[in-house]
């Protein structure tokens, strides 16, 4: 496996730049997730570490060693595809086998047949091994296609979405088994989604990426609980984060337009900023500092998402299993002042 970096790279498409100045580094036996939304630079950034693209400026390099200049095929790289990307007549073994059969890698049939199998048992497709693909399932494809990348025991896989044409529960068990193969084949990934849950559940580190630009790079720990700007902030977290405009008032703050009040931090503010709270930080008790009212319930089974009223503002407040709290009632509720969030003006993290 080897340490991927990418250096000030630059690519654009026509008028549109693709990526902008995008620098970050995948370390040896890393699982590193490139989260953003649609048409962030996304798959651009798999193309052109895979060789795919050719960027304006900057450098993509294995191991310090500088790639732009070498082909596709001689950066020893394995993609895996939204779509699955396989051969519908032949058997999953000739399809999981294909990559090994190309007369350049002079692989013999028996080497074969081991990392076919091998592939096979860690994906738990050795009984499907004699089936057509065309008579697979969503999720059995899938694991095929990933099959054929492990197979090859390339430097790096680049994974592009390949969990969101699958169901809810589909993703959730491949997720946990991709997290395992990788672990355990200690093999450097960067798998790219949009899905948030995604991004914290399986990456070791995670890059966040807006219109080209790299916004953070850090621990899921770092991007949930430190995030750098109010776009990070947003796309990390279920419920979505609370932000409003706040004030400082005699050694407090306060949220504009409502009776939600706490201490300030030990940093300095300026005089008006955006407040953040994440809803696990919402806390209704009797005994709490703050009065409000329920304006919707969502409960989701394990969990209840409140919605609170407090002059015109509405803050998101998780509590634990069901609750039988009904919309109208009168509560009180504190907030965690330790775990508040302050941004600027321009929605960047103070403090």
């Amino acid at each position: 496996m080897s340490n991927i970096r990418l250096e000030n790279v630059t690519k654009r498409f026509k008028q549109t730049t693709a990526l902008d100045d995008v620098s970050f580094d995948i370390k040896d036996g890393e699982f590193f997730v490139l989260l953003g939304p649609t048409g962030a630079g996304k798959t651009t950034t798999l193309r052109v570490i895979a060789g795919l693209e050719k960027p304006e400026a900057g450098t993509v390099l294995f191991d310090a060693e500088p790639v732009n200049d070498l082909q596709p095929a001689d950066r020893d790289v394995a993609f895996v595809f939204q779509q699955y990307s396989l051969y519908p007549t032949m058997s999953v073994f000739d399809n999981l086998a294909f990559p090994l059969r190309s007369p350049i890698r002079k692989i013999d049939e028996a080497e074969i047949k081991g990392r076919v199998t091998k592939a096979a048992e860690l994906l738990r497709i050795t009984h499907l091994l004699e089936r057509k693909t065309v008579k697979l399932s969503g999720g059995e494809m899938q694991r095929v296609s990933i099959g054929r990348a492990i197979v090859r025991n390339p430097r790096i896989f680049l994974m592009d979405e390949p969990l969101s044409n699958l169901d809810a529960k589909l993703r959730e068990s491949l997720r946990v088994e991709l997290k395992h193969i990788q672990k355990t084949q200690s093999s450097t990934t960067l798998f790219v989604t949009h899905d948030q849950i995604e991004a914290l559940t399986m990456a070791d580190r995670i890059g966040v990426l807006k219109e080209g630009k790299i916004i953070q790079v850090g621990t899921p720990i770092d991007i949930y609980d430190r995030p750098a700007t109010t776009f990070v902030a947003q796309l990390v977290g279920t419920p979505r984060i609370n932000l409003h405009r706040a004030s400082r008032d005699n050694g407090s703050i306060r949220i504009d337009g409502s009776e939600v009040k706490v201490g300030a931090p030990d940093h300095d503010l300026p005089g008006s900023f955006t407040l953040g709270i994440r809803p696990e930080d919402v806390k209704i008790n009797s005994a709490g500092s703050i009065a409000g009212q329920v304006a919707l319930i969502e409960p989701l089974g394990v969990e209840t998402v409140v919605h609170l009223r407090s002059g015109d503002k509405v803050l998101l407040s998780i509590q634990s299993g069901l609750t039988d709290l009904h919309i109208g009632e009168q509560v009180r509720f504190d907030v965690e002042r330790e775990r508040l969030h302050y941004f600027d003006d321009q929605g960047t993290r103070i403090g």
